[in-house]
């Protein structure tokens, strides 16, 4: 494997973590600024407040497992 296939992979495999750190970060601006956030959980999508209040908005449909190279026609 090349250095640049390496490095390739090594930034597949940090992508994840880096990208869950990211959406923390942006919720905890969004909810320092004052302003409420959206988030799904256990089959329900909440408001959350800065207070820490959460409203359950709706029930919402359970996540869809997706098998790599599948398509999903979204209507």
């Amino acid at each position: 494997m090349s250095e640049s296939e390496k490095a390739v992979r090594l930034s597949e495999e940090e992508l994840p973590a880096k990208a869950g750190e990211a959406f923390a970060a942006a919720r905890a601006r969004v909810l320092a600024s004052g302003q409420s956030v959206v988030e799904s959980r256990n089959e329900y999508l909440y408001e959350v407040f800065p207070d820490g209040r959460e409203v359950v908005i709706r029930k919402i449909d359970p996540p869809r497992k997706v098998v790599a190279g599948q398509k999903i026609i979204i209507a």
